[in-house]
């Protein structure tokens, strides 16, 4: 009797498992979300995701151009559900991967054998290594855009290990990078081509309290209609730290075509905006600079031009890593920012930088002679600013900044998370 008992149990309790499941996969979000905060030593953009099982937080750089999300698997992961990417594989042929390890030893997460590999990379020190191609679940809330949503698991997410050297310069506590970039094992990409079947589009807003949405999300007090788009460049060359022959870029181009300061043009060498055959040169998004970065050509140019519309403002001594700072006593503010020229790379851009008690800087940079990219606009830029990225129609929309609507990024997630 007690042995019927206890299998009537065990077919219930089975049951009842399974209908659990059913009903936990059934729910369709309209988006995923996660959170973002701004990391006040490194002035890096922090994510936080749950990964594997039993279930583990991980604090994450947040790389806007990033190809992947990378973890690293040298310290204490442990998961259930973690598998490695088998040489030949959909997922290494997804992935683009062209290397494959027949042996590893000591076995574990990052070392098995018959496995893909990729190129995990620290787009802060710009050092990269091997790692080993796996997949795993992870968690992530979902939204409506106005109210969080229930948590949901996302099973077999393409990721690649990292080495604990490669967290060298990220910031404290953070265990590898989230790449949103526009190539297939990307988080928008990965989370588009889930069960749940997401628009191919994600926002980002970067504040000190912001998010990343994950899909088509309708955000309070901004029309769509009201953003303005421009078309994303596609650089056939990777300008990853190492890739395989023949990748594409995983980052996002725009066509820059001109500056505007004040309505000023910056007299600029236009060959510079465009992408040649090697890959180098044209504009491109970042959210690992925190400034914007200029080629020097157009750097001396930008600032000539700015210190002109500027004339009227004493100077003080430069204050690195910025060429151009004003006695910030003579400089008026607006409900928006100082009020500095207005300066225009198709998107309005913040100007200013407050360093020290009397400075305020002008926040762009030298980025030195040849550099791959000509202009790379920083995470500085883009604060307060709702950016979506369409991936399905190829374009970037931007609201400008979110300051004169009388918002900011983190009214846009107050309801959303609790920081």
């Amino acid at each position: 009797m007690a042995l019927a008992y206890n299998f009537l149990f065990f077919c219930l309790s089975l049951v009842f498992f399974i209908s659990h499941s059913e009903a936990k996969t059934s729910f369709k979000p309209k988006a995923l979300v996660v959170p973002v905060t701004k990391d006040s030593s490194t002035l890096q953009y922090l994510t936080q995701i749950q990964q594997r099982t039993p279930l583990v937080p991980l604090k994450l750089t947040l790389d806007l151009g990033g190809g992947f999300l990378w973890v690293n698997c040298e310290q204490g992961f442990v998961s259930s559900s973690y598998k490695p990417a088998r040489c030949g594989s959909a997922q290494c042929k997804i992935a683009g991967s062209e290397s494959c390890v027949e042996s590893c030893l000591p076995k574990g997460p990052g070392c098995n054998n018959n496995t893909c590999t990729h190129f995990p990379g620290n787009t802060v020190s710009h050092v990269s290594t091997f790692g080993e191609l796996a997949t795993d679940v992870v968690s992530i809330q979902s939204t409506d855009g106005s109210k969080p949503g229930q948590v949901v698991p996302v099973p077999n997410i393409i990721f690649a290990c990292g080495a604990t050297f490669l967290l060298e310069g990220l910031a404290s506590g953070v265990q590898g990078m989230a790449g949103l970039g526009r190539n297939k094992v990307s988080l928008p990409s990965q989370l588009s081509a889930a069960a749940f079947k997401l628009d191919r589009k994600f926002s980002i807003c970067l504040s000190s309290n912001g998010a990343v949405f994950f899909g088509d999300v309708s955000f309070p007090g901004i029309d769509p209609k009201s953003l303005i788009y421009t078309r994303l460049i596609r650089n056939p060359v990777s300008s990853a730290g190492a890739s395989f022959e023949g990748e594409s870029s995983a980052e996002y181009f725009i066509g820059v075509k001109s500056i505007l300061i004040s309505g000023n043009v910056v007299p600029l060498n236009k060959s510079l905006l465009s992408i040649n055959k090697e890959g180098f040169g044209g504009t491109k998004i970042s959210t690992v600079f925190p400034y914007t970065v200029l080629e020097t050509s157009i750097y001396k140019a930008f600032v000539k031009t700015f210190i002109k519309s500027y004339s009227n403002i004493p100077r003080v001594k430069p204050m690195a890593p910025f060429g151009a700072c004003f006695n910030s006593s003579f400089i008026g503010c607006t409900h928006v920012d100082a009020a500095a020229p207005e300066i225009h790379l198709y998107m309005p851009a913040n100007s200013m930088v407050r360093v020290g008690k009397h400075a305020m800087c002008l926040a762009f940079v030298d980025g030195g002679v040849n550099p791959t990219t000509s202009i790379v606009i920083g995470a500085y830029q883009l604060e307060d600013n709702l950016l979506q990225f369409d991936l399905a129609k190829s374009r970037l929309g931007f609201s400008s900044s979110l300051l004169a609507r009388q918002t900011t990024c983190s009214n846009l997630t107050s309801n959303v998370f609790k920081f």
